[in-house]
């Protein structure tokens, strides 16, 4: 029987896509694994590999197509004659851009194995995923997927033993597709006023739809408020000199500094680290700091897990990779998703001070302006020091005027006494 495979939902945020370009054509044989399509998400662009085998029968969304909501019908293959008389959707599985198979980290999705209950019902699940329940002994009916479209992925197994796996739960099933694109609304631009050629129109693409809307949302529905200290960088900046002669390979910038410090004022602060929900207040065990990075088109926010546990070389370099990715949109949804405070630092194109938009749900955001000499009173006598401005942007709901205050204060010490984050 046929089967239809769906555009996928690739990234926590994401509603519709792009399907940017088919990498098969109507009469194509494909196979498990086989790379059939690249999808441009509002974060990144990923490729989607078949689970099912068969012919491409029809391609029902062209590529190029904008606005294409998840759980679409985009194609649809021959399938198997052999499975059962009503087939599961094809899950497509999420891979980065073009890289060797054999390069592939031990993280990253891999394809998706699909293996079957008793009862002859579909289980979809990775490689990697069935390989580690085989050593374990894990029963994968066992298993909740937590990967698109329910599959099992590497985390949903590791940890788990033999005979103690998690309570079996209901089959995922697919929504229902929806029409490939909406009726297109009436056009905006006419009601600007504009007199048309004397501008340019750039479409929006699926990032910047959805920062719009999602900071749109947050600055109307978010109760935030601004926090502003001043911060002598001196002692800091002379502690940086000094660690980064001493390593010739690796250099330390003050935005890894910054970091390093947030999480430690995160650990000292617990109730800023923390989110609103309607069910509670998560107060968080690590922290997660999402770090702004400026790409073509807009903005995004690898995170650096539990950054507190991690020393200044070590972040310096996984910033560096992330903020490489993210420039070529090559993220994974694990490498931004879940942050649980963010940190946008304009120094560097010298902003003294600014406040940003609470990226939900994390329940506060740091704004890091320009470190420049200023004068300052020190024992009753005027004396130059480099002084830096940063606003805490605190939700409300979850971070209190007297919290929010005393996360700052930890974070002042820990720049104005550096030596205390190598403790």
């Amino acid at each position: 029987m046929p089967v239809d495979i769906l555009m996928p939902a690739l990234s926590p945020t994401m509603e519709e896509g792009v399907l940017a370009k088919w990498l098969v054509k109507v009469g194509d044989e494909i196979k498990s694994g086989d790379v059939i399509a690249e999808i441009e998400t509002d974060k990144a662009t990923m490729e989607v590999e078949a689970v099912d085998e068969g012919e491409v029968l029809e391609i029902l969304v062209p590529e190029g197509t904008s606005g294409v909501k998840i759980n679409t019908v985009i194609a649809r293959i021959s399938g198997d004659d052999a499975s059962p008389a009503k087939p599961a959707p094809a899950a497509p599985q999420v891979a980065s851009a073009p890289a060797a198979e054999a390069a592939k980290p031990a993280a990253a999705p891999q394809p998706v194995a699909v293996a079957k209950t008793d009862a002859g019902e579909r289980i979809f699940a990775s490689p990697l995923a069935r390989r580690i329940a085989a050593q374990n002994n894990v029963d994968l009916k066992t298993i909740k997927g937590t990967g698109p479209n329910g599959r099992i992925v590497r985390v949903d197994v590791e940890g788990v033993k033999g005979g103690a796996a998690a309570p079996a739960t209901a089959a995922v099933t697919p929504a229902a597709p929806v029409a490939t694109q909406a009726a297109k609304a009436p056009s905006t631009i006419a009601a600007t006023g504009y007199k048309e050629g004397n501008y340019d129109v750039i479409p929006l693409d699926g990032m910047r739809r959805t920062i719009a809307k999602r900071l749109t949302d947050s600055f109307r529905d978010v109760p935030h408020f601004p926090l502003n200290v001043d911060i002598e960088l001196d002692k800091l900046l002379e502690l940086r000199k000094q660690l980064n002669s001493q390593n010739e390979n690796a250099k330390i910038s003050v935005n890894d500094m910054i970091i390093k410090a947030t999480a430690l004022a995160c650990k000292k602060v617990p109730e800023a680290n923390a989110s609103y929900t309607d069910e509670g207040i998560l107060i968080h065990h690590h922290a997660d700091v999402a770090v702004a990075v400026a790409i073509d088109g807009g903005l995004i926010t690898p995170v650096v897990r539990e950054a507190e546990n991690k020393g200044l070389l070590t972040i310096s370099e996984e910033v560096k990779t992330l903020a490489d990715k993210a420039k070529n949109r090559k993220l994974m949804p694990e490498e931004y998703s879940a942050g649980t405070i963010s940190v946008s630092n304009l120094g560097m194109f010298g902003i003294k001070s600014f406040g940003s938009i609470i990226n939900e749900p994390q329940g506060c955001i740091l704004s890091v302006g320009a470190g420049e000499q200023r004068p300052v009173v020190k024992d009753g006598a005027l004396a130059i020091a480099t002084v830096m401005s940063v606003t805490l942007t605190c939700d409300h709901r979850v971070v209190d005027g007297a919290v929010g205050a005393k996360w700052l204060k930890a974070f002042k010490r820990l720049l104005e006494e550096p030596l205390s984050m190598l403790l």
